[in-house]
């Protein structure tokens, strides 16, 4: 079995009365992908907050590659090697694909304020935008600006960003959301080659993909941890029948 790179332990934040996640513990296991599932308001995005350092736990630990990450803020865990995507594309629609990613390729080189740099150093940054574009099968795309790409494709740009940052362990967040059928499947596609050299935790609603490329499920409810198990566990368990998989609308 794979080590752990990634733990929680009774992990909560709440919001005033409404505890969002509620003492949810989890082992997250290197290269697998691991997907959470959960009806509406079970809490799944703020979890993913949580692993990525945009919020602050009320309570419990996180660690990642046995160091203790609870307090860090997201720019500490970007730099420990966790990378993020978000619900809504978050790209410079002005800039070229190349400047997108160069952006994210630049954060690995230091300080931003060293304005007069080696030749050496600015081609490592644009060796690596050009690998996470590859990666993201968006070569073909190098200089076209992120306006003029379909949705998709800006989806795709939005995980090379991610991945111009060298990461270890990606952070999904609904990333087929919006997408028609011939561009999710190839999102699909590209998370399962991702998955070959990373962890991967995914939130998606679309089942058929979450069954498609998920190795192991945790399914959420009202802020807590129900069940974690193989998708085959997942899909005979009847408490998750009841709670989730016979109602897949609705997003976290």
């Amino acid at each position: 079995m794979s080590d752990v790179i990634l733990q929680t332990r009774d992990l909560s934040k709440q919001f005033g009365a409404l505890a969002a996640v509620d003492s949810v513990t989890i082992d997250f296991l290197k290269g697998q992908v691991h997907a959470i599932i959960g009806p509406n308001g079970a809490g799944k995005t703020t979890l993913i907050n949580l692993l990525s350092g945009d919020l602050p736990p009320t309570l419990g630990a996180i660690k990642y590659k046995d160091r203790d990450i609870t307090a860090l803020g997201p720019d500490e865990v970007s730099m420990l090697g966790i990378g993020r995507s978000y619900q809504k594309t978050n790209i410079f629609p002005e800039f070229s694909c190349l400047e997108n990613c160069w952006l994210g390729a630049q954060s690995r080189q230091g300080s931003s304020m060293r304005f007069i740099k080696p030749a050496a150093s600015v081609k490592a940054v644009r060796e690596r935008a050009e690998h996470a574009l590859e990666l993201a099968r968006l070569t073909n795309r190098i200089d076209t600006p992120a306006n003029m790409m379909s949705y998709g494709e800006q989806r795709q740009l939005e995980i090379a960003m991610m991945l111009a940052t060298e990461p270890d362990l990606l952070l999904l967040d609904e990333p087929l959301a919006g997408m028609g059928t011939e561009e999710a499947g190839k999102v699909i596609e590209l998370i399962k080659d991702l998955a070959k050299n990373h962890t991967v935790i995914l939130i998606e609603h679309d089942m058929d993909a979450v069954f498609a490329v998920a190795e192991a499920l945790t399914v959420m409810v009202n802020g807590r941890r129900l069940q974690t198990g193989t998708p085959e566990e997942i899909r005979a368990s009847k408490e998750v029948q009841e709670a989730y998989l016979g109602d897949e609308e609705g997003e976290a």
